[in-house]
């Protein structure tokens, strides 16, 4: 498991350039909010932390995971941001629909990396379990929404 060691949310804010120039987009899945909410309050607290302006924090809400591509598409569309976050959590269930909602999701935000200049950061949780899902919202692993706040502050800057 690539999380078992590590703590999602350890950053070395010196390491990390300053975001107070930044705009961020953050895409939000409604489903399973209890793990998207706090993988929205980790990824906003690391781009406040490195200096974003709350006014530069842009969310917007879509239904579901597989609806985040197209949030993102038009989030790129119509705010000038310098980086996305594309935020979801599918947790594994009795069908094969986990497997279709998690390749879409990945196609899609890797095809909006392609075609825009605009980086869309992966903070989708594929767990298993709720309790997987836990464990990396917050929980012992960390808060994968942490660390997507930070590889957008990098992506951004790459971009620049």
């Amino acid at each position: 498991m690539a999380t078992e060691n590590k703590n999602l949310s350890v950053y070395d804010k010196n390491k990390i350039p300053n975001a107070k120039d930044l705009r961020f987009g953050i895409v939000v899945s409604e489903w399973n909010d209890e793990i998207t909410e706090a993988l929205y309050q980790g990824a906003e607290e690391a781009l406040l932390d490195c200096g974003a302006l709350p006014e530069n924090l842009i969310r917007w809400n879509v239904p579901g995971s597989f609806e985040l591509t197209f949030g993102c598409k038009k989030m790129i569309q119509t705010e000038k941001v310098d980086a996305i976050v594309a935020i979801g959590s599918v947790i594994r269930g009795e069908t094969s629909h986990f497997d279709f909602v998690c390749s879409a999701t990945a196609q899609g935000i890797k095809d909006l990396n392609v075609a825009y200049d605009v980086p869309v950061i992966f903070c989708v949780l594929t767990d298993d379990t709720i309790d997987q899902s836990r464990a990396r919202s917050g929980g012992k692993h960390g808060n994968k929404g942490t660390e997507a706040g930070i590889v957008a502050i990098q992506m951004a800057v790459l971009g620049k």
